[in-house]
């Protein structure tokens, strides 16, 4: 049965998430183009064109009808230009729906609180929608992205994943 989870705008005090668009590429490619943004999770800056067939596919959605992606890029209200993006794969599982969520905010915007206010965002809307187990994966020697996750309610399990500790938000939805 195919979930009912869509991107939906989603407004913060300082930010728009947008859901995430194949026109974005371009700009999103210039803001993710610090090689250092790559440290804990591997690979190479995206080229506007390689960036633009990965939202092709992104947008045209996963090919596993129990499962969702949804993906957004963060916007600032005030400049009107992209800072990073947010993500969440959600699927049905036995004890209700999962996401399983991930966030990058560019160099030149990192260390404003961005990647904390645009989670907590998204950890937001997730639970209107029922969601009720929420996951991310960081590595353990990546103390911002862990300060983020603790920003929006989640916590470190002992459970690790390709090197990656596993942490946590359950309950209230689904």
């Amino acid at each position: 049965m195919p979930l009912a989870v869509e991107a939906e705008i989603i407004r913060t005090g300082r930010l728009t998430l947008l859901p995430l668009l194949v026109e974005h590429a371009e700009e999103l490619a210039g803001v993710l183009s610090d090689p250092d943004l790559h440290t804990f999770i591997g690979g190479a800056p995206a080229t506007p064109e390689a960036l633009r067939n990965r939202h092709e596919r992104l947008v045209a959605g996963s090919p596993d009808p129990a499962v969702t992606w949804c993906n957004w890029v963060i916007q600032l209200r005030d400049r009107g230009c992209l800072a990073g993006t947010v993500q969440a794969t959600v699927t049905a599982e036995e004890n209700g729906t999962a996401a399983e969520i991930a966030w990058v905010v560019g160099t030149r915007w990192q260390r404003r609180g961005i990647a904390t206010e645009a989670a907590q965002g998204l950890v937001t809307w997730l639970r209107t929608q029922k969601v009720r187990t929420l996951v991310a994966h960081i590595h353990p020697d990546h103390e911002a992205s862990a300060a983020v996750a603790a920003a929006a309610g989640l916590t470190p399990t002992s459970q690790e994943q390709e090197g990656e500790i596993r942490w946590e938000l359950r309950g209230e939805g689904g």
